[in-house]
Parts: structure tokens; sequence; C-alpha cells
């Protein structure tokens, strides 16, 4: 289906795909405009409905970020998205004769995809700079949890999950140089939780 879109469609969804790795969060319609060299919103909002029936995005209503991107026009069975870049391990016990380990096992699944982890917020829980991490996408989170946590609809971040039962919460950082920071739930949007993490050493 994604082989039927126009030029400027898929100048769109090219657009959205950059901004979306360089910043980790969606384009405004006027900053999809400008970023493809067009004045009408209206025109852009026609081109991500050609991406949402293409499968390519999904829109959430009355969000100013609201869109989500789904698999990138090459992307096979056996391979996850990547989404983009987020701010910011127990090794496997060798048994002999255990078989084979499937790792799609580890890491495929619905609604994941991949961030590139930047900066150095989590390194106490072994999350480190330019680490590849697995997330699942959700809109809610069990206390404890590290998440993708987007706050005020504009920056995103990674930072375990605190919910202070009082109508705020606080996303902490496991880096004891960086304190916690308390928000109220309102402005604190959950994009997904981390379900597994990978690291070359090449």
């Amino acid at each position: 289906m994604a082989a039927d879109l126009t030029d400027r469609e898929r100048d769109t969804y090219d657009f959205i795909r950059d901004h979306v790795a360089r910043l980790g969060y969606a384009p405004k319609l006027q900053e999809i405009a400008q970023g493809i060299g067009i004045r009408s919103r209206g025109t852009v909002h026609r081109y991500l409905q050609a991406l949402q029936r293409a499968g390519l995005i999904d829109i959430e209503r009355d969000r100013a970020r609201g869109i989500r991107l789904r698999a990138p026009l090459d992307a096979t069975p056996d391979q996850l998205p990547f989404l983009g870049r987020i701010n910011a391990g127990q090794p496997l016990e060798a048994v002999p004769d255990a078989g084979q380990i499937d790792l799609s096992e580890f890491f495929m699944g619905p609604g994941r995809f991949v961030l590139k982890v930047q900066g150095d917020s989590m390194i106490e829980d072994g999350i480190l700079d330019g680490d590849l991490i697995i997330i699942e996408q959700r809109e809610t989170a069990r206390d404890g949890e590290i998440i993708v946590a987007l706050i005020d609809n504009d920056d995103a971040t990674l930072k375990r999950f605190r919910d202070n039962r009082d109508g705020s919460v606080t996303l902490v950082p496991a880096n004891a140089a960086m304190r916690p920071m308390r928000y109220g739930a309102d402005r604190v949007r959950v994009q997904g939780v981390l379900v597994a993490q990978l690291r070359s050493y090449r």
C-alpha cells in the first residue's frame, strides 16, 4: 500500500521520520508544512491521512504532537522500526546442551520499536549513552517501570516512573548526580515501557 503514495506524501513521511530521529518526538503540522516547503496545514493533514491509510503512522486526535510512526517503508517482519533517539544487564548463564535461543522472543512483539539512548541519566541502571533500547508502546505504566515520557507534549525522556498517588508523578534518573523531576500527572504522557536493551562492543 505504501507504494501508492505520492512524492509529496513520501516527503511528508520522510520529514516526520527524520524529525523523530533527531529530536525524539513528532513534529507539529506547521513544522511539517515548513519542512516540506508548503504553507497549508490542511494539505499536510491530507498527507497525514494518506500515511495513516497506508499503515505508516497513527494519528492521535487533539494532541499537538499526536503522530506516531509505525513500521518504515522498507521494514520486514523480522525487523523493529527505528523511531529515533531518546535523552537520557544481567548476563545469561551458560547452560550446556540448552538448545537454541530464539532472540526474536526477547525483542520482537506487537507495538515495539527501537530508540537510541543519548545521555547518562540512566547509567546506574546499566543503560549507557549509545545503547539501543526496545520500547513496548503503552499509554500507562506500573510504578517503578522505566518509561519513555513525553513532558508537556514537547520533551521526551527516559526515566523510571513513580506514581505519587496525589495527582503527580516523579521521573527518577539512575544517576546520583541528577535529581528526580516531579510533575503534575496531566503534564506527563507515557509513550512506552522499556522491555529490552542492546549494546554493541564493536
